[in-house]
């Protein structure tokens, strides 16, 4: 077995392995290795974890914000979505999203289902961070990550059926090929595109998808009337506060899993990061809300948490603790412009999701090019950004219109007035998410 002096190894091992051993002169560098490879994968794997919470805080932001009457519908798709996600990941997405291009191009295809390569298992895949299965399972938290953001947006009025259809295609063909020019090594890769941790690959290409939804589902019955805009209130503050931060703690994960390694020094400084631009993005929303609305818009400040976290997570890694600040703040102040926007479209997006996701996940990935430095301490470049964000944007949002668009000429996408008028509980489910029974 292959014995390395002390200090062969890097100044980071070196200090570690003294504290442990201050009387040896030599370490076993495969037992160091395999280590490492172990406490990297158990942070991928904790990551996974982390991720997959932010689903029930999608679902505690959706069913708090709207309609107690749609309650159960909402927590029905919230919970539908990863099932979905995760298994057509596994038929179909992670060997679309990650296809092993030969050369850096726009499509190519791994074939069906997962199957583990030789060193599958070992620190020879992916660097030493993690295994083939944590690399998978990762991954295919985000890609439910993209649908469940349509969900919260064509909430209230959306057939189930439809829904459902456009999840199972939107996610398991368009967001892997989309992730794949950068992530998989595909043409935007090779065009200079950064995003980190999905500013533009997940939030916006979801928050486009919605967009698409709301234009084509139309607004709910009674959302605009004689040119006012009527507030439907929700059903409930305080689990669309728990649903909030549940979001943020599994930002952590996602963000800091993106490091694809537990590597100290990375991990700890995009949390701080991502911590940071959350603070000024709820700061924004209260400033911009007050301003507005003249009153302290609560909703605007969740809001705005969610828009400053959206807005970091393209460059969370190159860009420093006080721009994060700055990126944050101005995507608290983009999310209410853009939900005052949409209401006067007419554009009814019942949790925001295209306001947080799509305007903020633009704004994040071009901030990139501005407040970015690359690890060489070269600036980031601007172009690549613009073109990564206009080609993806076009792509999803085209993708998205059209699956809703066939599916509405087909099957419709609309529930039947009195459906909606009378809560899609009861019709659809059978069941209301809130009932008190007094015994008698």
């Amino acid at each position: 077995m292959e014995k390395f002096f002390l200090s062969e190894l890097p100044l980071a091992i070196r200090e570690s392995t003294l504290e442990a051993t201050a009387s040896a002169d030599s370490i076993d560098l495969s037992i160091v290795a395999e280590g490492l490879f172990t406490a990297n994968n158990i942070w991928m794997m904790m990551a996974t974890a982390l991720v997959f919470i932010m689903h029930l805080g999608f679902a505690g932001v959706e069913a708090g914000f709207s309609q107690s009457k749609n309650t159960v519908n909402i927590l029905f798709k919230n919970t539908l979505t990863p099932v979905i996600g995760i298994l057509t990941y596994y038929i179909i997405g992670f060997n679309l999203m990650y296809p092993g291009y030969e050369t850096p191009g726009w499509f190519a295809f791994g074939g069906f289902f997962l199957d583990l390569p030789v060193n599958g298992n070992s620190a020879d895949y992916a660097s030493g961070g993690y295994t083939y299965w944590t690399d998978f399972l990762f991954q295919a938290m985000f890609a439910a990550t993209a649908a469940t953001i349509v969900s919260g947006a064509v909430a209230e009025r959306i057939k189930i059926s439809s829904y459902i259809t456009f999840t199972l295609l939107f996610v398991g063909i368009v967001y892997p090929i989309v992730g794949s020019w950068k992530w998989g090594g595909g043409a935007l890769d090779a065009a200079g595109f950064y995003d980190f941790a999905g500013s533009t690959l997940v939030h916006s290409v979801g928050g486009w998808g919605a967009l698409a939804g709301i234009m084509l589902l139309g607004p709910r019955i009674g959302k605009y009337v004689d040119g006012k805009v009527i507030d439907k209130p929700g059903s409930s503050v305080p689990l669309a506060t728990i649903g909030v931060f549940l979001l943020w703690l599994g930002w952590f994960g996602f963000n800091g899993g993106s490091v694809l390694s537990g590597d100290p020094g990375k991990v700890s400084f995009v949390l701080v990061t991502t911590s940071l631009g959350a603070c000024t993005g709820a700061i924004g929303g209260l400033f911009a809300g007050y301003f507005v609305f003249k009153r302290l818009d609560f909703g605007m400040v969740l809001n705005g948490l969610l828009a400053g976290l959206v807005g970091i997570t393209a460059g969370a890694d190159v860009i420093s603790p006080g721009w994060a600040l700055v990126v944050g703040f101005v995507a608290g102040i983009m999310v209410v412009l853009s939900a005052i926007t949409l209401d006067k479209l007419k554009l009814d997006d019942c949790v925001g999701a295209v306001s947080v996701h799509l305007v903020c996940g633009v704004w994040g990935t071009l901030a990139v090019g501005i407040f970015g430095v690359a690890a060489d301490g070269t600036p980031m470049p601007f172009l690549p950004q613009l073109y990564g964000v206009a080609v993806c944007g076009a792509t999803a949002f085209a993708s998205a219109y059209i699956i809703f668009f066939v599916l509405k000429k087909l099957f419709g996408i609309r529930v039947s007035e009195q459906h909606e008028i009378e809560g899609l509980d009861s019709h659809e489910h059978g069941i209301r998410g809130y009932t008190i029974v007094y015994d008698e």
